[in-house]
């Protein structure tokens, strides 16, 4: 894996949109978070090639809203490095991902450690005028998977 740098985005997140729609094919719903989330960016070569976007819901429990990585630059360990940022950032916090029900994304994410929490049943039919296809597979769920990070 080549050196990169991940960083915090204070403002103009919206110009990262075309990586947050990678994540969520929704700009409605992008907006919906981008003003109360943190995002964060992997630069590589003085390039972003992946964004994170964490909100805040209570004192012990954050959400990764969106989680992208530009399609070149998959399966090379950008993802799961962001994740452990994410991590070490918001340590002792709960951490819950929301995810469609697709195989490599929850094989991902049960590889970076994270166990099935709870689903929302036909959220992508209920937010998106239009179905969500991954994989081949429409999205009818949403499946949030969780993740404890303690630290002693």
């Amino acid at each position: 894996m080549a050196d990169f740098v991940i960083s915090l985005v204070d403002d103009n997140k919206e110009i990262y949109m075309p990586l947050l729609l990678i994540g969520d094919e929704s700009e409605k719903m992008i907006n919906r978070y981008l003003d109360r989330c943190t995002l964060y960016v992997v630069i590589l070569n003085r390039t972003v090639i992946a964004v994170c976007a964490v909100t805040e819901e209570s004192h012990d429990i954050i959400e990764v809203k969106n989680l992208a990585v530009a399609p070149d630059f998959r399966r090379k360990g950008y993802g799961r490095k962001m994740l452990e940022y994410v991590e070490q950032a918001y340590v002792k916090k709960t951490i819950y991902i929301g995810t469609g029900e697709t195989p490599s994304n929850l094989a991902f994410y049960k590889a970076c450690g994270f166990k099935y929490s709870h689903r929302i049943s036909n959220f992508f039919s209920d937010n998106y005028p239009y179905p969500i296809i991954e994989e081949g597979i429409e999205l009818c769920d949403m499946v949030y998977l969780k993740k404890k990070h303690d630290i002693d």
